[in-house]
């Protein structure tokens, strides 16, 4: 049986700055938060897979958010580590509501 998710809201939309991350704690998961110049906003594991990097710190570029530790280039639709790297980052439903962040968890 698949536990229920919750949508909780974040954070006002005019408040996260596009290209910068911003990590947030929900229901205990720690998130980063990445609003895009294209105006999605996405959200991933804040950890990175390799060493633990602080994502929300990385550089965003495009759809992609490069860890700040060892350069790790992480899809922020997919959390998937690019080749030649491996790995994956939990990634979470997101919505704007009312001009609010939602994240599902």
């Amino acid at each position: 049986m698949e536990a229920s998710k919750e949508k909780i809201k974040i954070i006002k939309l005019e408040d996260l700055p596009k290209q910068i991350g911003k990590e947030v704690h929900v229901n205990g998961a720690s998130i980063a938060l990445f609003h895009l110049t294209s105006g999605e906003v996405h959200a991933v594991g804040s950890k990175c897979p390799h060493a633990g990097g602080p994502l929300a710190e990385g550089i965003v570029s495009g759809e992609f958010v490069f860890c700040p530790l060892h350069n790790r280039k992480i899809s922020l639709l997919t959390g998937e580590v690019q080749a030649p790297d491996d790995g994956c980052v939990t990634t979470y439903e997101t919505e704007v509501i009312d001009g609010y962040v939602h994240i599902t968890v």
